[in-house]
């Protein structure tokens, strides 16, 4: 009896530091994001005008080289709706094919908290798109802080790369993690380019998804990955 007592509480204990390293991860990303948000809700100068002048710097190049269809095409494949229903597939097939069930169930848990999370940041900062002259560029609704889409591929990415992990060889791992910072970079200068964002929108996304991505991991899983096993890591 004092031995499963003993057990209970050490499961307890390992839990509770689990969550806390997951806090403290948390905090540590949110914090920077914070202070951007707070830099651009009170407007501050410097900010604004490097950001107003990367926007019309990168839209301008759009136009002369004719990058705008393109952009296009990547704005509608990279919409965090695509980006879940994919993501969602994934997750599927490796709790059905690959039995990691509980890698499975972080996986979509996290992906949906963070879609959440990106919808309840935007009306904190309260900012507007950017202006665009040109009519062949997209009109984007709702607030520009944090870029949805860089949040969204960042964390949908990164998870899955998290997800399939013990599955993958060594080579197999390098290029998932290739993918996965290629296809964010790649979808973030294009609400640059495209013009849909200022770039400390899209900073802030990339870096609010990266926090509720290891957050998460830390918190609900482990500090390490598990490289063989399909189940949860156990905590170093």
């Amino acid at each position: 009896m004092a031995t499963r007592r003993a057990g209970a509480t050490t499961i307890v204990r390992t839990r509770s530091l689990r969550l806390l390293r997951g806090v403290l991860a948390m905090v540590l990303f949110a914090l920077p994001v914070a202070l951007l948000g707070f830099a651009v809700r009170q407007q501050f100068d410097p900010l604004v005008r490097a950001d107003e002048s990367a926007s019309r710097t990168a839209t301008g190049f759009s136009v002369r080289h004719g990058l705008v269809p393109a952009l296009k095409v990547i704005q509608l494949v990279s919409q965090p709706i695509i980006v879940y229903v994919v993501a969602t597939v994934v997750v599927a097939w490796a709790w059905r094919s690959k039995d990691l069930r509980a890698r499975a169930l972080w996986a979509f848990v996290t992906m949906m908290i963070g879609w959440g999370l990106g919808g309840l940041a935007k009306p904190l900062a309260q900012r507007a798109r950017p202006v665009v002259d040109d009519e062949s560029f997209p009109h984007a609704h709702g607030y520009s802080f944090p870029s949805g889409h860089a949040l969204n591929i960042t964390l949908a990415a990164g998870v899955l790369v998290f997800l399939l992990w013990p599955v993958l060889s060594a080579t197999q791992r390098r290029i998932a993690v290739a993918l996965a910072i290629v296809v964010s970079v790649i979808v973030g200068l294009d609400r640059l380019f495209i013009g849909a964002h200022f770039p400390s929108d899209i900073l802030g996304g990339h870096v609010l998804g990266l926090g509720i991505m290891f957050a998460s991991w830390i918190g609900f899983i482990g500090k390490t990955a598990a490289t063989s096993s399909p189940g949860p890591s156990h905590p170093a």
